[in-house]
């Protein structure tokens, strides 16, 4: 199996949403996104199958200097060895990946964020840097797509929080800010579980409001210049933002259930999105 075949079964074994953006992408494109994607998988994998605490630090440690060979010396990884010609390409910054693995080690060290200020870290480095590494393999010509990218990821996360919920509470995990959960009159343990109150449907309301400005701010700082190269990111947005839609009648549904859009209506959402900005 080549590093390329080894990234392709990795993303697709994911089956994230976010690999259905891909298809729009030239072969050259699709191929380093895969990479990439492919790479925040290992990375994230770590985190989520580790529950030693020093095992976990051990193996991202390792990663830490598997992405100084990639830019250095000689990268021993399938997913290092796909990226290594990407990073030349699309002159990607090997920051850019410590960053990422930074945001996963906070993940080994932290269950709860005390506000959204240290929160706004956390998805910054888990997913606006993959946002802006992204942007840089799409193309652009336009400084303002970067903070359009940086946003976006925002977006994306916490979304991905908004929908996980329950789903973290049940592994004693709560990424709502504490401070907000305290203003709301929540206590973690009512959180933790997941018992569904007027004051947790309006607290789960206004996660949703600002993930939904935080759409709002990147869109509307994409320059026209840069819409069709950063098509993908704009596909995965109308996906994404059609799921809060989606949870936000109930919010407190996302406690005992996780809410997914089926994918007959993620590719349609796709589609729609495609001809939309094509124009």
């Amino acid at each position: 199996m080549s590093p390329q075949q080894y990234c392709q079964q990795k993303t697709r074994e994911s089956g994230s949403s976010f690999t259905l953006s891909f298809m729009f992408l030239p072969k050259e494109k699709r191929d380093a996104m895969t990479a990439l994607y492919a790479f925040c998988r290992e990375v994230d994998d770590v985190v989520d199958e580790c529950t030693d605490y020093q095992i976990a630090q051990t193996k991202l440690a390792w990663w830490k200097q598997e992405v100084h060979r990639l830019f250095h010396e000689t990268p021993q990884h399938p997913v290092t060895q796909a990226l290594q010609p990407v990073v030349k390409r699309f002159n990607l910054q090997e920051t850019h990946f410590i960053e990422i693995i930074d945001g996963m080690q906070m993940d080994t060290q932290y269950n709860r964020y005390a506000d959204f200020e240290q929160l706004a870290l956390y998805c910054y480095r888990v997913a606006s840097v993959v946002g802006l590494l992204s942007a840089q393999i799409f193309g652009y010509s336009h400084p303002a797509t970067l903070e359009y990218a940086h946003d976006l990821g925002m977006a994306f996360q916490l979304t991905n929080i908004i929908r996980d919920v329950g789903e973290d509470a049940r592994r004693g995990r709560i990424y709502i800010p504490l401070d907000e959960l305290e203003r709301a009159g929540i206590t973690e343990e009512q959180l933790l579980n997941s018992k569904p109150s007027e004051q947790m449907q309006a607290l789960l309301l206004k996660q949703i409001e600002r993930a939904e400005l935080f759409y709002d701010k990147a869109l509307n700082q994409l320059p026209k210049a840069d819409i069709k190269p950063q098509l993908p990111g704009l596909i995965m947005a109308a996906i994404y933002r059609a799921l809060l839609q989606e949870i936000k009648p109930e919010p407190n549904l996302v406690l005992t259930h996780k809410i997914m859009l089926p994918p007959f209506r993620k590719l349609k959402l796709a589609v729609s999105a495609w001809f939309k900005y094509r124009k």
